[in-house]
């Protein structure tokens, strides 16, 4: 049986700024469901695996950067659950801390050059199309089955939270996260934090899953300069929170989400006494290399 059997925990972060300003924020664990396969990524693949099983297609094949936590949770799950597995990399050949995981995972790495790299299906037919056994999954898991996965976690709310936020890379947890509101017809106010300059592509990105034009709010100015940047004030912030609440984020996604949600209670963007969930996507594999930001 593909699952992972684990609903990750919900903890309230006990800060004397959040009860000077009457909210109460917490966070949904989803870091701690697998040490490798963990946040959003096992949701994103879970109903994907279920569907190369049915197929009884065993080797998966994926798309990534250099320091992609999808690339990372994709080998690590194909040797658990017993797939075979590729791994299309963008850019130049590189070794990295991940990408040396991927390959202790059994994953065959090929990398591609910018320019190609887009064009995912033609990749994978020109490299798999007579494999019968290959299983196309897209950069980031990004599907419907993906949004299904991450519905799901809906399921695992105790309370009706008055707020919940999500970083967006593709947009897909954030579709995930309104479906499973919706199912349970919850008027929970859903905001995404893109981690991309220009990010309001992200809204386009989760409209190609409903039919209808649901309601969510993307926060657009907490990218600090575009995907995998940073500044001085949110690496500030990433230690700030490590060493008041014992959860680590990474300056990719989850911190800039963190910061964001910061910032607008500091902005009192919020009621007194609104109920906020933060939901921590994983990919902490996101601070490896990145001992000189924190060396200060």
């Amino acid at each position: 049986m593909i699952d992972l059997q684990f609903h990750s925990p919900i903890e309230q972060i006990k800060h004397p700024f959040y009860q000077q300003k009457q909210v109460n924020v917490f966070i949904k664990r989803d870091d701690l469901i697998h040490p490798f396969i963990s946040g959003n990524k096992w949701r994103k693949l879970k109903y994907l695996l279920h569907q190369a099983l049915a197929k009884q297609q065993q080797h998966l094949v994926t798309f990534g950067g250099a320091y992609s936590n999808h690339l990372l949770a994709t080998a690590c799950a194909a040797a658990k659950f017993g797939f075979k597995s590729t791994g299309f990399v963008r850019g130049e050949p590189v070794q990295n801390d991940t990408l040396m995981l991927c390959k202790l995972f059994g994953m065959e790495l090929i990398f591609v050059n910018r320019g190609n790299y887009n064009n995912k299906q033609k990749l994978f037919q020109d490299h798999f199309a007579h494999d019968r056994q290959a299983f196309f999954i897209d950069e980031g898991g990004a599907s419907i089955e993906a949004t299904d996965g991450c519905a799901e976690l809906i399921d695992e709310l105790g309370i009706a939270y008055d707020h919940i936020f999500c970083a967006c890379g593709t947009g897909t947890t954030l579709a995930g996260i309104i479906k499973g509101l919706e199912k349970k017809t919850l008027h929970t106010q859903v905001h995404g934090v893109p981690v991309f300059k220009n990010g309001n592509f992200i809204r386009k990105e989760v409209l190609k899953y409903f039919d209808y034009t649901p309601a969510f709010d993307l926060h657009l100015d907490y990218h600090f300069g575009g995907y995998a940047k940073s500044k001085p004030e949110l690496i500030k912030f990433i230690q700030t929170f490590a060493s008041t609440t014992g959860i680590l984020l990474d300056p990719i996604y989850t911190g800039k989400l963190g910061y964001a949600i910061h910032d607008l209670i500091q902005q009192d963007h919020f009621s007194p006494e609104s109920n906020i969930l933060m939901i921590h996507t994983g990919g902490l594999f996101g601070l490896l290399g990145m001992s000189n930001k924190f060396s200060s």
